[in-house]
């Protein structure tokens, strides 16, 4: 049985927390500066947590090895089973030609290729976060934002900066009801200060997408559209967080937004004499790279008939009805029964005061899980765009043969993750920063966003942090919820560097192992992100904002 400490070298928590924040930093030198691939900068990472575990924290070999074990377990499933069975759905888009329809399509909303980005990464991303969330919305939205004409570059780096402030909130609002448990606070408290924070950071991360499309021109010319997408999504946001409910704040922000977005665009349509960017219609013959291969976007030889572009609509269609209707209740309890909880064969691990920690539970819901709703979604994707079984699964082969760098690499990140968990050095590295007294403030954002970084998931994050933030509040006479939903807030701007995000998008669009590209590109925005959300909380923390404070 192995408890952690939070100091382990010579009672110093300051050394203590140099030496478990190594694990970080050799993940980000690898990454960022060395230009590894990412999977061994997730196993390189690994071994120097493994170390510091073994010889810093004195925890037994074994128990590393099984921790480590466990996380890996968990990237399988859920993670690459979700994000593996999205990109096979499109996949079998690519393999029938319905994703060229789609592309097509778009072009129905509006013909400036910045408005459909928004539509699809910012408002669609946003509802599919709200919906499923573990990595769905980037691996969807990715290879849907090549049917644009966007490089696999491009596609990639927008989708990963859209799925943002939809995180805090999450697949109904989990992260907050997460936040709550390991608090002990009102999740409708802390659901209305996450309100009050992150549509903050929704009213510019429209016009980063718009620039990141269309460059300073396409700014220009789809400033308007890009504002009245930032202004809605985010006065949605903050109502329906703090007056209807929060597991519904992603899915109504998505879809007002995504209405306000098309009427806005028809109204007052991009300009395009200097602005505006390419038409949809103007994409290249094909984009090579994607993760079906060489995606051909050739111009139709005859319009696209009502039937093939609502066939090329229905795969996201069904993803978003079968995930609203499990969602129901009944339906909801019945997918559950079935889910089996165990914990890991020989891992005994307590917490730091001595508990049992509930790091070693698996809970194997193989029925209710996100990628089993999406195979469902495929299986009636196969009969809707008639592609035989054998084609099917030849296309599910496919997929998990391109992916395996990826795989390698988000088991290795989660494998990295539960270690520093299970050792304690996540929780020395929290406790230090929580020392920093009335200053935490600013710094409790940055601990979300760090959490993030390192797992991916904010109600992974939320779990590590929340209690943490809690304490350190309350040593420091600060608001408790104010931090607490800090640490959620803070964690939206680390999911673009987050390295098991990076590896689903870049495995979306065939990019495996140039993670470390896609991290240097979305790298400044999340710590210009950070920096703002930092001060915010900060004022938050005092008499000038403090009112905003429920």
């Amino acid at each position: 049985m192995y408890r952690p400490m939070l100091a382990p070298l010579a009672g110093s928590l300051v050394w203590s927390a140099v030496v478990a924040g190594l694990p970080i930093i050799t993940l980000f030198v690898l990454l960022g500066v060395a230009r590894v691939r990412a999977w061994l900068a997730a196993l390189g990472a690994l071994a120097v947590a493994a170390l510091v575990s073994v010889v810093a924290y004195a925890m037994p070999a074994g128990q590393v090895l099984l921790t480590a074990s466990l996380g890996a377990a968990f990237a399988l499933f859920p993670l690459v089973w979700t994000f593996g069975t999205a990109i096979w759905i499109y996949r079998m888009t690519v393999t029938s030609g319905h994703f060229d329809v789609l592309g097509r399509a778009f072009t129905r909303v509006s013909g400036d290729r910045q408005v459909q980005a928004l539509v699809i990464a910012f408002c669609f991303g946003a509802l599919l976060e709200g919906l499923a969330g573990q990595g769905t919305p980037v691996a969807i939205t990715t290879v849907m934002l090549l049917a644009l004409g966007l490089g696999p570059m491009r596609a990639a780096t927008v989708a990963l900066v859209a799925n943002t402030v939809p995180a805090a909130f999450g697949p109904l609002g989990l992260p907050i009801t997460t936040l709550a448990g390991v608090t002990d606070l009102p999740a409708g408290d802390l659901g209305a200060m996450a309100g009050r924070q992150v549509p903050v950071i929704a009213l510019f991360v429209p016009l980063l997408l718009v620039g990141l499309v269309g460059g300073r021109r396409g700014v220009r010319g789809t400033w308007h559209v890009a504002a009245a997408c930032g202004v809605s999504f985010a006065v949605a946001q903050f109502l329906t967080s703090n007056y209807l409910s929060v597991a519904l704040a992603d899915i109504v922000a998505g879809l007002v937004s995504a209405v306000v977005v098309a009427v806005t665009a028809r109204v007052w349509p991009p300009r395009r004499d200097g602005g505006g960017g390419a038409p949809a219609g103007s994409r290249p013959a094909a984009v090579t790279g994607g993760a079906g291969g060489t995606v051909t976007l050739a111009a139709p030889t005859r319009p696209d008939t009502a039937a093939e572009v609502w066939r090329a609509y229905a795969p996201y269609l069904l993803i978003v009805v079968i995930f609203g209707l499990s969602q129901v209740p009944v339906i909801a309890d019945a997918l559950n029964a079935v889910t089996v909880t165990f914990r890991w064969p020989g891992l005994h691990l307590l917490t730091g005061s001595g508990a049992q920690s509930s790091l070693p539970v698996f809970r194997f819901n193989w029925l209710s899980s996100t990628g089993t709703l999406l195979f469902l979604a495929g299986l009636m994707t196969m009969a809707i765009l008639r592609i035989t079984p054998r084609a099917a699964a030849a296309a599910y082969g496919r997929t998990l043969l391109s992916l395996r760098g990826a795989i390698v690499t988000v088991c290795g990140l989660l494998a990295l993750a539960f270690v520093m968990n299970g050792s304690g050095q996540t929780a020395t590295l929290g406790s230090w920063m929580a020392g920093a007294g009335g200053v935490f403030a600013v710094l409790s954002p940055v601990l979300g966003w760090l959490g993030v970084a390192l797992t991916g998931s904010d109600t992974s994050s939320n779990s590590l942090f929340g209690g943490l933030q809690v304490t350190a509040a309350r040593s420091a006479g600060l608001d408790p919820v104010l931090l607490a939903a800090a640490n959620a807030s803070g964690g939206v701007v680390g999911k673009m560097i987050s390295l098991q995000n990076l590896t689903i998008a870049a495995g979306a669009v065939g990019l495996s192992g140039r993670e470390g590209d896609l991290f240097r590109r979305t790298a400044g925005w999340s710590v210009v992100l950070i920096c703002a959300m930092a001060l915010l909380v900060g004022l938050q923390a005092t008499p000038v904002l403090s009112w905003m404070v429920p």
